[in-house]
């Protein structure tokens, strides 16, 4: 059974069922207390408690004041109608900095935002605050790893599918640091060249090669002070290897051309999508470089991993679209449903992506799953689009029909010349039939069930008009 993590004190059983509801849908398991005094038995628990009506109002002082003491670091959400929401919001509150507000009738999308904005404002919101946003347990796990060791200066290796967000764990933990306000510096290891990547880490004296026309500094120079992130290390040659390790070892360099040493003060963070320790196992990899950046490793979960964090992530990447001028994005439950069902190759990346083109090609609106390009529609999704294309085609074919078959304004009149209605109506079916197996890409199976008959029955008529030839490979 799961954890209990929410806490929901509401006698109105409307707004009580809608919440409930809610929350269950963005991945959270709520509990339904009568008062706050349920608070004070397990208050390491609640991720957030929720305060709606309160029957016994007499009582309501006592109980605000056992959640104050009982739950300091609990986020307190409350219904904007409430009786108590001037009073806790006040600026002299001890509850003004943990307060959300939410409206009635309930809408995940706010809810998910409501959520997300507390999450940041308790875990400091100067330059230090977390940019994780996610409820999960998988990004609640990684957000707590970034709080531990951000502080330190150990060396720190990120693993991670592409499009994870490996970059911003690695800025995250600068930011959270005492190194803050010193620079942080990026190098994508994969995208440059072996033979000019040396002097892109290590700078170059003038003349030092063919190019060289000036003196350059390198990424660790430019980091002095602050951090410095290796993205896609296990693609650098094993020659740069070994000039990295004594780096790390002596935290002394010389400048490509250079003879006199430097010594640095970085801090390293590595990232990579590869398995290092394959790689080494190949050859491909140096194990003494691995245990150097490896001191505290940090996996990042695939998306796969927490699709209860869709709805926030959305939330996230509307706020973001919302500052640059562009409209959100709001999806119905079906397409959301449908994109629970996706299993995003290409992460937190390929979704933000989505979700621009969305608010490009929808500014107004509600997102359906027939809206959704096709590769992320659900099963439910795709079939509803298939069925309102047969409709269509359907509506069309008949309509072809009746002008054919009888005059303008009538038609119910025969054509004045007759017909064979035996042929006729063949035509109509084999019509509709080869219209069903376009729509389904020829899947038999999909287009009986379009043209509401069974799969056998279709097989048949599939044989007796010749049709055999229409089904896909």
């Amino acid at each position: 059974m799961s954890k209990v993590d929410f806490l929901v004190i509401e006698s109105n059983e409307a707004r009580a069922e809608s919440i409930l509801s809610a929350l269950h849908f963005l991945g959270y398991h709520p509990q339904r207390g009568e008062d706050c005094a349920a608070a004070d038995e397990s208050t390491h628990a609640w991720r957030a408690v929720y305060v709606g009506t309160i029957a016994d109002a007499a009582d309501a002082e006592r109980q605000f004041a056992l959640l104050g003491e009982a739950a300091s670091h609990v986020p307190v959400l409350l219904a904007s109608d409430s009786a108590w929401a001037s009073r806790l919001c006040a600026a002299s509150s001890p509850f003004a900095a943990r307060i959300g507000m939410l409206e009635f009738p309930l809408r995940y999308e706010q809810l998910a935002e409501v959520m997300r904005s507390l999450y940041a404002r308790l875990l400091g919101g100067r330059r230090g605050e977390l940019r994780f946003v996610g409820e999960s347990a998988p990004m609640r796990r990684v957000n707590a790893l970034i709080r531990q060791v951000a502080p330190f200066d150990s060396s720190v290796l990120v693993l991670g599918e592409s499009g994870t967000g490996k970059e911003m764990v690695a800025r995250t933990i600068h930011e959270c640091s005492p190194r803050r306000d010193k620079p942080f510096v990026a190098i994508n290891c994969g995208a440059i060249p072996a033979e000019l990547l040396e002097s892109e880490l290590f700078g170059h004296e003038k003349g030092a090669f063919t190019g060289a026309i000036s003196a350059r500094k390198g990424r660790f120079e430019l980091a002095e002070g602050g951090t410095l992130f290796l993205d896609e290390i296990g693609d650098m040659s094993l020659t740069m290897q070994v000039k990295l390790l004594r780096v790390l070892q002596e935290r002394v360099f010389e400048r490509v051309g250079g003879t006199k040493s430097q010594r640095c003060d970085v801090r390293i963070i590595a990232a990579t999508h590869r398995n290092l320790e394959q790689a080494i196992a190949n050859g491909q990899f140096r194990e003494d470089l691995f245990y150097r950046l490896s001191v505290f490793p940090l996996e990042m979960p695939a998306l796969r991993e927490h699709l209860d964090d869709l709805p926030v992530l959305i939330g996230e990447f509307n706020q973001r679209l919302a500052r640059r001028g562009l409209s959100s994005v709001r999806f119905s439950a079906g397409a959301l449903n449908a994109l629970h069902q996706y299993a995003w190759p290409g992460n937190v990346r390929e979704l933000c992506n989505l979700v621009e083109r969305l608010a490009i090609l929808y500014p107004h609106g509600e997102i359906r799953g027939s809206d959704l390009p096709e590769k992320y529609r659900g099963r439910q999704a795709a079939e509803e689009v298939q069925g309102a294309s047969l409709l269509a085609l359907m509506e069309g074919a008949q309509a072809q029909s009746q002008a054919a078959a009888a005059p303008a304004g009538d038609a119910t009149l025969l054509p004045e010349g007759g017909l064979d209605l035996k042929d006729h109506l063949a035509d109509i079916e084999v019509g509709l039939i080869r219209q069903a197996l376009d729509v389904t890409g020829g899947v038999v199976a999909h287009a009986a069930k379009l043209l509401h008959m069974q799969r056998t029955t279709l097989v048949e008529k599939l044989r007796k008009y010749g049709l055999q030839g229409s089904l896909a490979a």
